[in-house]
C-alpha cells in the first residue's frame, strides 16, 4: 500500500517537479521570439540591448523583460559561439536569475547557461559577478563568453592575482566580471584597507553567480579569507618543540579521528612537564599550568596535531622547500594558503624545511558572510541537493534539480564492500584489466595522493597503462582529462577529475585539433579540423559501443555530494556510461563509522576470501552515515558562523565608517566631537560629577589634557576662582582646545588639515581594528571553557565582544585626538620618508595573497642603520615609544615583543 507521501507526489508531483513545469510556458515564449531575433542584423542584437536597458530605467521589471533578453542572448550566442541553447538550459537560467541553485548533471553546459542571467541582470547597470573555483577557468570562460556579451554590446572583464591596478579597477567596472572567490574577497578586504575612494576596485554588490556552488559555499568556507602581517619569528620554539614530540608514547594523547581532535592525557601533560623542564623550554620552577605557560602550551598542542592529525601527501605535499597545503575536496594543490596560529610552522618543523614566521591578521572575512553582502545570489553545480539545508539556512538559496536535455543513459552499480584493503584492490586491478581488454576508458576515483601512487603502482606491476592526476600531476590537468575518454584509457585521479574540462568520449576534439596544429604549423588548419573530427567520430563510436566510460571510484568520501561529482563525470549528454564502488571494511569512513557489526555479520556468512558483498541495503547504510558526517560537518559550520556574525556585524560597522570618512569633504566636526568627548571623560575622572571643589584633581587634569588633547590650560587658576563648576572649565577647555586647533589649520592650511585628519582617522581606525581582531581570536579561543560553568560560549562571546567593541571606539577619540594634539609640520626630509612608507605599505596589501605575508620589513626605519636582525641598531626606545622599524606602532607591539 502507497504511503500518503508518495501519492501525494504521484497526484501533485515534487516541489521541485512544480518549479520546472512553471519555467516550461515562459519557455516557450522564448522559442516562439526565436524567428524574429534571427531576422536581426547584428547591429539589431546591440540595440535591443539599449533598448531594454532604457526600459529598466523607465521602472520595467527584470521579470518582464526575461522572455525578449533570453532570446536575444539565445540568438547572439548562436552566432558568436554556434551553440544554440537547449531549453534546460534556459531554465537553469531562469532559476539562476531568481536567487537559486541549478543543479544540472556535468556535461550540460552550464558555462553557458550563466550568460543568460547575466545578461538579464547586467542590463540594471549594475555589474554582475561570475564566480569561479581557479584562475584558470576565470580566463577561459571570460574569454569565451566575451564573444556572446560583446554581441550583445556588454563589456567582459576578468580578475586575478596580482594584476595591474588599473586593469582590476577596469574589470571591474565591466558589465559582467568573472574572478575567483579568492581573489573578490580579498579585494573586498583589500578596498577596505584602502585611504582614497579612488583607489577602491569593486562597487556594488548585485548579482553573483556562483559555478561549482557547492565547492565554494561549503567546501572552502570552512576557513576565512586572512590578509596578515609579520609576526615574531618563533623558529627556535618550534624546532626544540618538535624534537620531543617524536617521543610521545601512545598512553600520552587520545586522537578522535571523527571529529579531527587530538590532546594529551593526564600522564601526556607530566611526561611533557618532565621533558620540557630538560629541554630548558619550561623555566625552571615553572608549571605547564601557570599562565605563563599559555604560550609554551599553545605551540605544544600544535606540534601534536601537525604529527598526529596532518599526513604528508594526503594533507600535503612537501615541494622544494615548503609544505604546501592539498585541498581535501579538489586535491589540488593551495599554493600561498596557510594554516594559521602556528599550526603551518609546526609542519614546516615536523618536515625539516624553513619555518616561516607566522602572521597577524589585518583583516579577514568568511565566505558565508562576503557572499551574504550580494542583494541576489545564484549558483549552478552538478550536486548541491544534499546539501540544500545548508544552502537554504545559510545562504537563503534555494536548490532546484533541472531535467537533463537528453536521459541519463548511466548504469550505476551498488557498492562492492571487501573484507581487506588488498582484497578490494586486486579487484579493482582485474575490473581495469578487463575493461581496458573491451576499449573502455576508466576513470578511477581516489581519495589521496598516496592510494592514487599505491594504485598506480599496482597498474604498473599488473603491466597496465595509465595516467596518473593530483597534485603533482596538476599542471598537465587538463590534458590528461581530456585524454580520458579515449579508447582503453586509464586515468587514476584524486577528487579533482575533470573539474572545468569535460570529459568527452573518443577524446576531445579540440585538443587533438590544437595538437595537431602546433605541430605542422604550414599545413591548412581547416583541412586538419576536418580530418581530425572523422576521425574523433569513428573514435567515440567504438568508445560508446565498448559501453562508454566507467568510472571506478576506490572509497567512499564523508560527503555524498563528492561522490556523486565523480559518478557524473560519465554519462554525459545522454551518452552511456557505468560507475561502480569498490570498498572494503578498511576504508576510513567503514573504520571509523562502525564496520565491526559488518565484519560479524560478514563472518558469519562465511565469506571467501576475494569474495564482495553487493546488496542495495549496504548502499543505504553508507549513505545513511554519509548524511550524519554531513550533517556533523554542517554543524560545525553553523557554529563558526554564529561566533563570525558576531565579528561580522562590527566589521560592517567599521568598513561602513571607513566608507564615510572617504567620502566626507570635512571632517572637522566629527573630529571637534571626539575632542570634546574625550575633555568631559577627563573632567568626569579628575572632577567627579557632585564633588566639592577641594577634591578635585586639578594638576592631574592639567597634566591629562597636555597628554591627550595637546593644550596647556590654567586649570588650578580657573578652579580657585569664586563659583566656578565643571561646566564652566568644561566650556573654556572645549574653547581653548578649539582654539589651539584652528591655529594647527592656519599653520598646515585649510585643505592640508582637512586631508590630515582623515588620514589620521583612517590610519587610528585600522590599527584599532586589527588590536581588536586579535583580540578577539585570543577570546574565541578560551570561551569554550565557560562550557564548564554551564554558561553559553555564544552568549558569553558577544557580550565580552561588545563590551571590547566599545572600548575601541573609545580608544579611537583618545587616540586621535591625542595624534592631532601632537602633529606638526614636517621636514622635507621627513615627507620623502612618510611617503615611501605610505607607498611600501599599499604595495604589501596589494600582494597579499591567500593566508600570504607581507615582505619582511618594508618600513622606512626611524633610527638610521636600523637592522631587524641586530638588536643594537635599534636605539634604546621605551616600550610605549615608535618602533624604530617605522612601522608606526608602539614597540612594544612591534620589534619589542620579539625579545
Amino acid at each position: 500500500m502507497l504511503g500518503f507521501g508518495k501519492l501525494s507526489k504521484m497526484v501533485f508531483g515534487t516541489p521541485n517537479d512544480r518549479k520546472i513545469k512553471a519555467t516550461k510556458t515562459i519557455v516557450e515564449k522564448i522559442n516562439a521570439l526565436e524567428p524574429e531575433f534571427e531576422a536581426l542584423s547584428d547591429e539589431g542584437l546591440i540595440e535591443k540591448t539599449a533598448e531594454y536597458k532604457s526600459r529598466v530605467e523607465g521602472g520595467e521589471s527584470l521579470d518582464a523583460l526575461l522572455p525578449e533578453a533570453f532570446a536575444n542572448c539565445r540568438e547572439a550566442a548562436k552566432r558568436a559561439l554556434g551553440l544554440r541553447a537547449f531549453d534546460t538550459q534556459l531554465m537553469g537560467g531562469m532559476f539562476l536569475h531568481q536567487g537559486n541553485i541549478s543543479e544540472m548533471k556535468t556535461g550540460e553546459g552550464k558555462t553557458l547557461v550563466a550568460t543568460f542571467p547575466a545578461y538579464l541582470n547586467a542590463l540594471t547597470g549594475k555589474g554582475v559577478h561570475i564566480v569561479t573555483v581557479n584562475d584558470y577557468l576565470a580566463k577561459r570562460d571570460a574569454e569565451w563568453m566575451s564573444k556572446v556579451y560583446g554581441a550583445l554590446g556588454l563589456t567582459t572583464g576578468v580578475v586575478y592575482p596580482q594584476q595591474p591596478d588599473e586593469e582590476k579597477k577596469a574589470a571591474y567596472g565591466c558589465d559582467v566580471t568573472y574572478a575567483t572567490n579568492n581573489e573578490l574577497g580579498f579585494d573586498y578586504l583589500r578596498d577596505n584597507m584602502k585611504s582614497e575612494l579612488n583607489q577602491i576596485f569593486q562597487r556594488d554588490h548585485y548579482f553573483a553567480i556562483v559555478d561549482e556552488v557547492d565547492s565554494i559555499l561549503i567546501d572552502e568556507a570552512r576557513t576565512p579569507l586572512i590578509i596578515s602581517g609579520p609576526a615574531a619569528d618563533r623558529t627556535d620554539m618550534y624546532m626544540a618543540i618538535d624534537k620531543i614530540i617524536p617521543d610521545i608514547g601512545d598512553e600520552h594523547f587520545t586522537l578522535d579521528e571523527k571529529t579531527r581532535a587530538v590532546s594529551f592525557t593526564d600522564d601526556g601533560n607530566d611526561w611533557l612537564e618532565a621533558k620540557l623542564l630538560e629541554a630548558g623550554i619550561l623555566p625552571e620552577g615553572q608549571s605547564l599550568y601557570d599562565p605563563e605557560s599559555t604560550t609554551i602550551v599553545h605551540h605544544v598542542n600544535q606540534g601534536l596535531r601537525a604529527h598526529k592529525l596532518f599526513t604528508k601527501d594526503k594533507d600535503y605535499i612537501v615541494r622544494g622547500d615548503e609544505v604546501v597545503l592539498i585541498d581535501e575536496f579538489t586535491g589540488r594543490m593551495m599554493a600561498g594558503r596557510r594554516l594559521s596560529e602556528g599550526l603551518h610552522q609546526a609542519i614546516e618543523a615536523k618536515e625539516g624545511v624553513s619555518i616561516k614566521p607566522e602572521n597577524v591578521t589585518l583583516a579577514q572575512v568568511t565566505f558565508q558572510n562576503y557572499f551574504r553582502l550580494y542583494d541576489k545570489l545564484g549558483g549552478m553545480t552538478g550536486t548541491a541537493l544534499t546539501e540544500a539545508e545548508e544552502f537554504a539556512e545559510i545562504y537563503g538559496l534555494g536548490v532546484v534539480e533541472v531535467p537533463t536535455n537528453r536521459p541519463v543513459a548511466r548504469k550505476d552499480e551498488d557498492d562492492a564492500v571487501y573484507r581487506t584493503a588488498k582484497e578490494k584492490y586486486d579487484a579493482i586491478v582485474n575490473t581495469i584489466k578487463e575493461s581496458k581488454e573491451k576499449g573502455q576508458p576508466t576513470l578511477v576515483g581516489t581519495t589521496s595522493i598516496e592510494k592514487s601512487e599505491l594504485l598506480s603502482q599496482l597498474l604498473t606491476d599488473a603491466g597496465i597503462e595509465h595516467n596518473v592526476l593530483n597534485a603533482r600531476q596538476h599542471e598537465q590537468e587538463a590534458q590528461i582529462v581530456a585524454d580520458a575518454g579515449k579508447l582503453g584509457a586509464v586515468t587514476i585521479a584524486t577528487n579533482m577529475a575533470g573539474r572545468g574540462t569535460d570529459i568527452k568520449l573518443g577524446g576531445n576534439v579540440e585538443f587533438k585539433i590544437m595538437e595537431a596544429i602546433a605541430a605542422d604549423p604550414e599545413a591548412n588548419p581547416d583541412e586538419i579540423r576536418a580530418r581530425i573530427e572523422d576521425a574523433h567520430q569513428a573514435d567515440e563510436n567504438a568508445v560508446k559501443e565498448a559501453g562508454g566510460l566507467f568510472v571506478l571510484a576506490t572509497e567512499r568520501h564523508e560527503s555524498r555530494r563528492i561522490d556523486n561529482q565523480l559518478r557524473g563525470r560519465s554519462g554525459r549528454q545522454g551518452d552511456p556510461g557505468r560507475s561502480a564502488f569498490f570498498l572494503s571494511l578498511e576504508d576510513d569512513l567503514m573504520r571509523i563509522f562502525g564496520s565491526d557489526r559488518l565484519d560479524k555479520v560478514l563472518s558469519t556468512l562465511g565469506m571467501q576470501e576475494g569474495e564482495a558483498i553487493v546488496h542495495p541495503w549496504v548502499n543505504k547504510s553508507l549513505e545513511r552515515a554519509q548524511a550524519k558526517v554531513e550533517g556533523r560537518n554542517f554543524d560545525i559550520r553553523k557554529q563558526l558562523l554564529k561566533f563570525d556574525d558576531v565579528m561580522n556585524d562590527q566589521r560592517k560597522v567599521i568598513f561602513g565608517q571607513r566608507r564615510e570618512i572617504m567620502e566626507a569633504e570635512d571632517l572637522s566636526e566629527i573630529v571637534q566631537d571626539m575632542r570634546h568627548e574625550v575633555i568631559a571623560d577627563l573632567i568626569d575622572i579628575h572632577m567627579p560629577p557632585k564633588s566639592y571643589a577641594e577634591q578635585w584633581d586639578t594638576e592631574g587634569l592639567k597634566a591629562s589634557l597636555q597628554e591627550n588633547v595637546g593644550i596647556d590650560a590654567p586649570v588650578v587658576e580657573w578652579a580657585a576662582e569664586e563659583g566656578v563648576d565643571d561646566e564652566d572649565i568644561q566650556e573654556r577647555l572645549e574653547k581653548a582646545a578649539d582654539e589651539f586647533m584652528a591655529q594647527k589649520a592656519v599653520q598646515f592650511g585649510p585643505d592640508a588639515m582637512r586631508n590630515i585628519e582623515k588620514q589620521l582617522l583612517l590610519q587610528t581606525i585600522d590599527s584599532k581594528w586589527r588590536e581588536h581582531l586579535l583580540t578577539l581570536e585570543h577570546l574565541r579561543s578560551v570561551v569554550g571553557f565557560r562550557g564548564y560553568a554551564q554558561r553559553d560560549p555564544l552568549n558569553e562571546y558577544k557580550t565580552e565582544a561588545f563590551q571590547l567593541f566599545e572600548g575601541l571606539l573609545e580608544g579611537l577619540r583618545e587616540e586621535v585626538t591625542k595624534n592631532l594634539g601632537k602633529i606638526r609640520p614636517l621636514t622635507e626630509e621627513e615627507q620623502r620618508a612618510m611617503i615611501a612608507q605610505i607607498q611600501a605599505q599599499q604595495e604589501a596589501i596589494n600582494q597579499a595573497q591567500p593566508g600570504g605575508e607581507a615582505p619582511k620589513n618594508k618600513y622606512v626605519p626611524l633610527v638610521e642603520g636600523f637592522d631587524e636582525d641586530d638588536r643594537s641598531t635599534w636605539g634604546n626606545p621605551g616600550r610605549n615609544d615608535p618602533c624604530p622599524c617605522g612601522s608606526g606602532k608602539k614597540f612594544k607591539h612591534c620589534h619589542g615583543s620579539y625579545s
